[in-house]
């Protein structure tokens, strides 16, 4: 299966999003004109498929590894402060 046209500029866009001036959701708005809510999903189901990882390793992997990273960091939060939300 491809990456559609805007799911490429997504990853396009996560790959680089940190040379642009100004703030992240600014740019999200202006160069996708979609909110950075949807952007995020969207962003999420695509590192979840191989197609966005045949396109982009290198920036698929990278943020795998960070989802990871917060998704770990959650968890082992909960654990120490059982009970709370």
């Amino acid at each position: 299966m491809e990456l559609t046209e805007r799911e490429r500029a997504i990853i396009d866009f996560e790959r680089t999003w940190w040379t642009r001036p100004g703030p992240k959701e600014a740019a999200i708005r202006e160069e996708l004109a979609i909110s950075p809510t949807r952007y995020y999903r969207l962003l999420g189901a695509l590192l979840d498929g191989e197609p966005a990882f045949a396109y982009d390793p290198l920036t698929v992997k990278r943020l795998r590894r960070q989802r990871d990273i917060r998704r770990r960091a959650r968890l082992e939060g909960r654990e120490r402060h059982p009970g709370s939300r």
